[in-house]
């Protein structure tokens, strides 16, 4: 924008008095050529699966290589204050396809679809025939669209498929359940399932004893290189005309199931015993290279969008969004081994943030964001705007010049985001998360209030935090700060729709 604004000025010099006509004409060009570059002609949106808060390299992390996505953090803004939908996948993707927070979405919690509908053997419980997604608002605006990746809101042939809540094209895993393991023996290629692998590696295995090999995992065809490749088709099929592609990627989710080539680019001396599944997934010979292989190969992928978005000469025109839907994976009873063998601890990977996927602390809910979009968002810049999940679906349909639905819960952080003016007035950030216990939270300002294990026999009291000042959140401020517990209960209670699918009882500020 600033060597537009030069370019008018010099025009405006040479040619004022002597070339009226010509000047006009290359004025209206010039205000041709700035509404152009300030509206995306596409949209790509980048989602890695259970991706911690300290481990990409633009955020602080010292082992595990990611240069692409720090290369996009370079050439873009990356954000330190930006939060999922929800502490784990399903719920937090329902919310960034709908723009509501999980006071008012339909999906709430993890919960196989064949609990209510027995016609289904693979899926999440789907989302209604009646919600309008961002997918849905985006085709109907004329967008070609596409989403490679795990679905997660709905088996294929429910009301949740992803043909119908918006894609053209969808190619990947249906079921949250199958993409425990990189290994299926089948992809869904929109209705129709592609057969990959002729038998199904297992996501879930235990090996108490004998040696522990990859080779023993690992089956003819790795389900994240179709998917990537389907990725790079539709860029290269719809790079004459608009398109939205959303790509929930499989990456670092496990089992750990990377390529061997991936796992022998980190030191042998990280790993002085193997993983065998004593906390869940499949084993592991070297866990840590392991997990390291996976975060670097969705950094590879990420590469390849990028590169391609290059070669098709639309780079520039596309808006890339990258996050995460949550934090990293959990920890377990092992004292060495989190979930799937992770060692969140070696990584740093919440970067001393409190709690893991699963939890509405900051480790559980605060995620990588990065959006590179050269005419309109500043290289190198880091920035500090509170926002969430919900609020993409006005914030992209700000960005395109489309009107969004007047009912949603987030906000329009594009003026704040390209430095054109302020982000719409902050609507409490807000979440209902009925699983694990049972937990709320709320951010008002600068501070959290939460209350934990609401749905077993002792919940615990409610805890605030001060997380600009305190983000490990270790100093409860509850004791004085019982109006902003009221008010955060108010909220609650106003914003919070029964749900008779995922029930969550909100208490009172003194209860």
């Amino acid at each position: 924008m600033t060597q537009i604004a030069s370019i008018v000025v010099s025009a405006l010099s040479l040619l004022m008095k002597r070339h009226i006509g010509l000047l006009a004409s290359i004025l209206a060009l010039l205000v041709s050529s700035i509404a152009i570059a300030a509206t995306p002609r596409n949209v790509v949106f980048i989602l890695a699966d259970d991706l911690g808060w300290g481990e990409l390299g633009s955020y602080g992390q010292k082992k595990i290589k990611t240069p692409n996505l720090d290369l996009l953090a370079k050439e873009g803004m990356r954000f330190t204050q930006h939060y999922s939908g929800a502490p784990v996948c399903a719920p937090s993707r329902n919310v960034l396809m709908t723009g509501k927070h999980l006071g008012h979405t339909e999906i709430r919690g993890n919960l196989q679809a064949k609990v209510h509908f027995p016609q289904f053997n693979e899926g999440q419980h789907p989302i209604s025939a009646s919600t309008e997604t961002l997918a849905m608002h985006f085709k109907t605006a004329g967008f070609a669209t596409g989403a490679m990746g795990k679905w997660g809101l709905g088996p294929v042939g429910s009301t949740g498929d992803p043909n119908k809540k918006g894609f053209d094209l969808f190619f990947g895993y249906n079921c949250q359940a199958v993409a425990h393991s990189f290994y299926p023996k089948f992809l869904w290629r929109n209705d129709q399932q592609v057969q990959i692998n002729k038998k199904a590696i297992p996501g879930h295995k235990k090996k108490p004893t004998g040696e522990v090999t990859i080779a023993e995992y690992t089956g003819e065809t790795y389900a994240s290189t179709p998917i990537l490749q389907e990725a790079l088709g539709f860029i290269e099929k719809n790079k004459e005309q608009k398109f939205f592609l959303y790509l929930p990627l499989t990456e670092p989710h496990v089992a750990m199931h990377p390529p061997q080539a991936s796992v022998d680019e980190y030191p042998r001396e990280w790993d002085d015993e193997p993983y065998r599944g004593q906390s869940g997934y499949l084993p592991h010979p070297r866990p840590r290279a392991g997990y390291a292989a996976l975060i670097s190969d969705l950094d590879r992928h990420v590469g390849a969008v990028v590169k391609k978005l290059r070669e098709a000469g639309i780079l520039d025109d596309t808006l890339i969004i990258f996050t995460s839907d949550n934090g990293t994976t959990h920890m377990a009873a092992d004292p060495k081994f989190g979930i799937g063998g992770v060692d969140a601890a070696f990584f740093n990977s919440t970067a001393g943030l409190r709690g893991f996927k699963g939890s509405v602390f900051e480790g559980g809910l605060r995620v990588p964001m990065i959006v590179r979009y050269p005419a309109a968002v500043k290289a190198g810049s880091v920035s500090d705007l509170v926002g969430y999940f919900a609020d993409w679906f006005p914030t992209l349909c700000a960005a395109c010049d489309l009107k969004a639905p007047e009912n949603l819960d987030g906000i329009n952080l594009w003026p704040a985001i390209t430095g054109e003016g302020k982000a719409a007035e902050r609507n409490p950030l807000l979440w209902v998360y009925p699983e694990y216990g049972g937990q709320v939270a709320v951010r008002i300002g600068d501070k959290k209030v939460l209350r934990r294990n609401l749905k077993t026999k002792r919940p615990e009291p409610w805890e605030v935090y001060d997380v600009v000042k305190d983000p490990s959140e270790k100093n409860n401020l509850a004791a004085s700060e019982q109006a902003l517990i009221e008010q955060a209960v108010s909220i609650l209670q106003k914003q919070t729709a029964e749900n008779e699918l995922f029930p969550l009882v909100i208490p009172a500020a003194k209860d």
